[in-house]
């Protein structure tokens, strides 16, 4: 009320004032009162006191911040790099701002901050404070490339909704805080390129380690001072690592057994330290693409790596492996494209097969013992390009190799010999490194001399750096086709993320000393000689938020960019001085006619600024013009109730009708005059929307009607209050149901028929919903189980629609439940149907397993994926198959099943089916277990459930009648 009467009092001051203005004075007076107008009139601030004082002092004690960093109003300023949400700063994005200064412990003051991004700003230096343990909603934390020093604090490990760390190419100092090892829902870790020392941490039941983080993908400590031995701890088969890089450091000993456990990996890379031994079970990981484990002390027989059919790049040089002959079982890794096995003490003849992988690029023997005649078949693939024999014994070529193939045998027999076709090879070569993007079509053009042509021939100001890829080169740096290829990647990534960008620029192709590969990279704005600020720290954003795939030949990158220069200053330069003169004279003149105009806008600003107030405070005033009548009248299909009505039929909210409860608020069951049953979802002050988002969430329910959705009846909006009114659904959860809690059992029969329906009723969301709906949260718990055992979807009133603008973007809120949520989230941050279709096939494997999505530390999708044997009947998921599931019958389609969940579960969003696809496998499953379809909505009790009748739940009990609803968790929620 007091907001209100503020509102109308600002709205006759404005009027009266800006009147009197406009009839008593003349054209200069009213410009001066117009000015003082301006300045003494308070506008209401639009963020939230605390995050203003802490921005204000981070802005005090750094230099070079944005030229529109002004005023006390960050939110409402629409300061550069700052995102806000209700008045709450939520995101920093301040890449590549050159920024100068410390991080001070103000940090730590932003409650709701979910994204703070400071990377590649170079004088960024300091420590980094304890008090950004204090952010408990951060999700990703951005500082690669910065200058800070000193210990990783501790308090990081405080951070429990963190994805993403990025710490990597600083100075930090010290060891990995064991506390890392809190994060259960990180995804990546990178401290690459800093000088940590000390032991990897695990945990020893005291503290915590990295052994701990099950989800993570992502262990990059490459390039630190790392020492010791690998703790055995550290792996083990229940994490979904797909990065292991520890190269370039000082650790010793022998690499654990345990690391052969994590099937999940698909690059490992320990070269660069002094190990000592191999574990026996390496070839277990038969999803590794990329092994390099050269320039150790590695010593015995070769490890065997037969069955790691997927190997493409391998190096197992400079080691002191056991003196044999070439492997036989390289003769098996029929991906492999780069063999690298220098001084390695390899001996006897080259076989001839090997040059006969279909995809084989690159081989490196040279400073071994090979002697005898080198037979390179003409049958070789057509892929190849080097074959590096220098410094070996080889007295003989007996088939000289054709197409563009480099062969260098410098430093053998045979290059003692006067053969002029054998000399060829005899003398060092070395690659062409010299690539520039070539122009488009267009012609050169000349520019000044602090500008760049792009490759579209338009002069600009590019946002410059060096970027680098981890992976190990597997081709010729000469090879333009593969850069091509890179810009397209990088172009794509650009424009799918709508920026200003023209074209980019690759060029300087160079190699270090650990074989990976240096490019030059500029990127051109479109339509303008330079980037603004904004545009800068977004390219920098989509270009190191893991959203950018690189082609598989280039691997794992990190970009250090470059400051980016006032290309303003430039400009203004080459501005005449009568251009000046003009411009100032122009300027002068519409000074006056300025101040009017502004005068008008204001008044009007301050007009819609009262009317957006009111509207927030009462949205649904449009709907019915006698709120206060208590008709509860019908609106857009959904019944306005008031709060007195839900009141009474909750029995005033009584303990005993709660029937459900979560970070959002609690669930009453509620009973109308007509006697039916309602389920009364009550947010607590914490979870609240505002006003108009609550309407437009009540208008999108409004729409949706599907028999396996449950339906909004209606909602309440008044006393502070915000409630959504559902339709009661007496059997409870599917989870419930699975896990035996609910006294009901499914066997496979009702399984598949839940699953079908729930499926159906993703596919409306999906498909036939106006606008689309991307649900974001599908779990056991949101799917209910009707009178008829039907499955019902809930929870979808916070979906969003899939054409959502920025102001409902699925970025800046997780909504989602930990082991049910797309592991590409934690990359691209966004959740979109194939998401859903994610979550859904952990519900399939729930189904047929009874277990949690995470159970014991074991997440579900990784235990079913290595229990399969496709070989074996039932794919030999007997142990792991809920014992209820048969009910003396037989699985029908439970393969079939299990193949449909396991593609639903697919790391790679494009490898997943659509959810409509989903529903046309499940009918032919159905079909292949002999049920009717068109029966299946008039399921009989007898073949669906088993009821404990000795159970003393209820399907309705607190503990699993778990409605979830739709107001917003507070945070992610836990299982």
């Amino acid at each position: 009320m007091g907001t209100q009467q503020e509102i109308v009092r600002w709205k006759k001051r404005s009027s009266d004032q800006l009147e009197y203005v406009e009839t008593k004075l003349g054209k200069v007076l009213r410009a001066l009162a117009l000015l003082a107008f301006i300045q003494f009139s308070v506008i209401a601030a639009f963020t939230n006191s605390s995050d203003s004082t802490a921005l204000l002092s981070l802005k005090a004690n750094w230099m070079n911040v944005p030229s529109n960093w002004v005023g006390s109003d960050p939110c409402g300023g629409l300061w550069v790099g700052i995102e806000c949400i209700n008045s709450r700063v939520t995101s920093m994005y301040l890449s590549n701002m050159n920024l100068t200064g410390q991080l001070s412990g103000d940090i730590g003051s932003f409650s709701e901050l979910q994204n703070l991004d400071l990377s590649f700003n170079t004088y960024m230096t300091g420590t980094l404070p304890q008090e950004i343990g204090s952010l408990k909603k951060l999700q990703t934390l951005n500082l690669m490339g910065c200058g800070f020093t000193g210990p990783i604090p501790s308090t990081i490990g405080s951070l429990q909704q963190l994805i993403s760390i990025s710490l990597n190419s600083n100075k930090f100092i010290g060891q990995i805080p064991n506390s890392i090892g809190n994060l259960s829902n990180l995804y990546y870790l990178d401290l690459t390129d800093n000088q940590l020392d000390g032991p990897i941490p695990v945990s020893d039941g005291t503290k915590s380690g990295l052994d701990m983080l099950l989800q993570t993908r992502h262990f990059h400590l490459g390039h630190n001072k790392l020492s010791g031995t690998i703790p055995p701890k550290l792996f083990n088969p229940n994490m979904a690592l797909i990065h292991v890089l520890f190269d370039s450091n000082n650790l010793t000993g022998s690499i654990p057994t345990t690391l052969g456990l994590v099937q999940t990996l698909q690059m490992v890379r320990f070269d660069r330290n002094s190990l000592s031994g191999l574990p026996s079970n390496l070839n277990n990981l038969t999803n590794v693409i990329e092994l390099s484990l050269s320039n150790n002390n590695l010593s015995g027989p070769m490890a065997n790596l037969t069955g790691m059919n997927v190997l493409s790049y391998l190096d197992m040089s400079n080691n002191s492996f056991t003196v044999s002959d070439v492997p036989p079982w390289i003769a098996s890794l029929s991906l492999l494209t780069t063999l690298m096995m220098e001084n390695t003490t390899l001996q006897g003849q080259v076989p001839v097969d090997l040059f006969s992988l279909l995809d084989l690029q690159k081989v490196g023997l040279r400073n071994n013992h090979f002697s005898g005649t080198l037979n390179i078949s003409t049958t070789n693939s057509n892929q190849l390009q080097l074959i590096d024999l220098r410094n070996n014994f080889i007295s003989n070529v007996a088939q000289i190799p054709g197409g563009n193939i480099t062969l260098l045998l410098e430093g053998n027999t045979v290059c003692d010999k006067t053969d002029q076709v054998t000399k060829s090879y005899c003398t060092a070569s070395t690659q062409n490194s010299s690539y520039i993007t070539p122009p488009n079509n267009c012609m050169q053009i000349s520019c000044n001399s602090d500008q760049v042509a792009s490759p579209n021939c338009k002069c600009a100001y590019p946002y410059k750096g060096t970027i680098f890829f981890r992976g190990l080169a597997s081709f010729d740096l000469g090879n333009s086709s593969y850069y091509a290829d890179l810009a397209k990647s990088l172009m794509k990534t650009l424009q799918s993320s709508a920026l200003p960008v023209d074209s980019v620029s690759l060029s300087n192709p160079t190699m270090d000393s650990s074989g990976n590969i240096e490019l030059s990279l500029e990127v051109f704005p479109s339509g303008q000689e330079c980037f603004n600020q904004t545009a800068i720290t977004m390219v920098g954003f989509a270009l190191n938020n893991l959203s950018f795939y690189p082609p598989p030949s280039f691997g794992p990158f990190y970009l250090i960019a470059y400051t980016y220069g006032n290309c303003a200053a430039a400009s203004n330069n080459s501005s005449s001085t009568s251009s000046g003169i003009i411009i100032g004279v122009v300027v002068g003149g519409s000074v006056l006619l300025l101040l009017v105009v502004l005068a008008v806008v204001y008044a009007f600003r301050q007009k819609k600024r009262a009317e957006r107030a009111s509207e927030q405070n009462n949205p649904f005033a449009h709907w019915d013009q006698n709120m206060g009548n208590g008709s509860a009248p019908q609106l857009q299909a959904a019944k306005w109730f008031s709060f007195e009505e839900l009141k009474k039929y909750s029995n005033n909210f009584s303990e005993a009708n709660i029937i459900g409860s979560g970070g959002y608020g609690k669930v009453y069951q509620g009973t109308l005059p007509t006697g039916q049953l309602i389920a009364i979802k009550r947010a607590q002050s914490d979870s609240m929307q505002g006003g108009l988002e609550f309407k437009t969430e009540i208008e999108l329910l409004s729409r949706v009607h599907h028999k396996n959705l449950v339906s909004l009846l209606g909602f309440c909006f008044e006393q502070g209050e915000q409630m959504l009114v559902y339709e009661y659904i007496p059997n409870g959860t599917l989870m419930g149901s699975v896990s035996g809690k609910s006294g009901i059992r499914l066997d496979w029969m009702g399984r598949l028929k839940v699953t079908l329906g729930a499926a159906r009723g993703l596919v409306y969301l999906h498909e036939h919903a106006n606008p689309p709906i991307i649900h974001r949260d599908i779990k056991s718990n949101n799917i209910l189980l009707d009178e008829s055992f039907n499955a019902k979807v809930a929870d979808f009133g916070l979906s969003k629609s899939e054409f959502d603008g920025e102001r409902n973007s699925v970025t800046t809120q997780v909504k989602g439940t930990l082991g049910y949520l797309d592991p590409e989230y934690y990359m691209t941050q966004q959740l979109t149907k194939k998401s859903d279709v994610y979550s859904f096939g952990v519900v399939m494997l729930e189904l047929i397993t009874a277990r949690k999505p995470i159970q014991q530390g074991k997440h579900i999708v990784v235990e079913v994926r290595n229990a399969i044997d496709k070989s074996k009947d039932l794919y030999n998921l007997h142990e792991i198959l809920d014992p209820f599931i048969g009910m003396g019958k037989n699985l029908e389609g439970l393969e079939e099943f299990v193949d449909l969940a396991m593609r639903c579960v697919a790391d790679s969003g494009d490898k997943r089916p659509t959810m409509d696809e989903v529903v046309k496998e499940i009918e032919n499953i159905m079909k292949l277990s002999g049920m009717n379809l068109s029966a299946d909505s008039e399921p009989t009790t007898a073949n669906y459930y088993e009821a404990s009748k000795s159970s003393s739940h209820h399907p309705s009990s607190n503990d699993v009648f778990g409605y979830s609803g739709s107001f917003p968790p507070s945070s992610m929620e836990p299982m």
